[in-house]
């Protein structure tokens, strides 16, 4: 006959399972919800965003959601969920502008508010490993333009910028319309996050330098970048990224801390 001390303790062992008491992911049991995400970072892709954000310090944190709007202090609609501080909404088309916010949630459901960073994402397009030519030696193959992304003559109205060798040199041109910035070496194309404010070649020009990355101001109002990965005989090597939007200078990506208050939002 079993004894009953030890009936009535798996008894109560049972019921302590059941209600979730003796669980480790439910030992904070409660309506207290975790503190918003912090820290939020947004990189701009092609046709794809990615965000990050800082870990939550409390250690009933089961997952994170993820939400976007057109506008910071608009509706926060849900595109999905990540278990780490990570993820990738391949759903951000390029020429549109997003708002995104993190929530965290608990074991036992709670979710926190929505996090306070103003992050968007502006994705645009990329290209790799496109060349062109000295304007001397292969005149038809010397240009480039963002607005259908192809190599075009260095005189061709559609022209961004264009390759001229001149004396022991190469240097990238823009005509009078347009901005051309060195911004110095780089690591990848990713590496420049936005367009500068000033700091325009006064010339119109800029020496072509191997892992240097150049920002164009077009004279349309457009920014792009370019990063010379090699130089070839008369040939230079490049990647690029354009901005569709008009006037955006984001190329990559932004934060701005927001204080508690100042903007309201909701999610759907």
């Amino acid at each position: 006959m079993l004894n009953l001390k030890i009936y009535f303790s798996l008894l109560m062992s049972f019921i302590l399972i059941s209600c979730g008491i003796n669980d480790p992911y439910h030992h904070n049991y409660d309506n207290q919800p975790p503190a918003p995400p912090t820290g939020l970072v947004v990189y701009n892709g092609d046709n794809r965003a990615e965000i990050t954000w800082n870990q939550n310090r409390e250690s009933d944190v089961e997952g994170y959601r993820v939400y976007y709007s057109d506008s910071y202090d608009g509706k926060y609609e849900y595109i999905g969920s990540s278990n780490n501080e990570y993820f990738v909404d391949r759903d951000a088309a390029n020429g549109g502008k997003y708002y995104y916010a993190v929530t965290a949630y608990d074991y036992n459901g709670n979710e926190s508010d929505l996090s306070y960073d103003a992050v968007y994402s502006a994705p645009r397009p990329e290209g790799f490993n496109e060349a062109i030519f000295d304007s001397l030696y292969n005149p038809y193959k010397s240009g480039f333009t963002f607005t259908d992304y192809y190599v075009v003559p260095y005189y061709d109205n559609s022209t961004d910028f264009f390759v001229e060798y001149y004396n022991g040199k190469y240097y990238f041109d823009v005509y009078d319309d347009t901005e051309i910035q060195d911004m110095g070496p780089t690591q990848d194309i990713y590496d420049i996050p936005f367009a500068p404010e000033s700091g325009w070649s006064p010339s119109g020009s800029a020496v072509v330098k191997v892992g240097h990355t150049y920002v164009i101001w077009t004279y349309d109002n457009h920014y792009a970048k370019v990063r010379v990965s090699n130089i070839s005989g008369t040939r230079v090597v490049f990647d690029w990224a354009f901005q569709l939007i008009k006037g955006e200078p984001m190329l990559k990506t932004k934060t701005n801390n927001v204080a508690r208050g100042q903007l309201i939002r909701s999610r759907k």
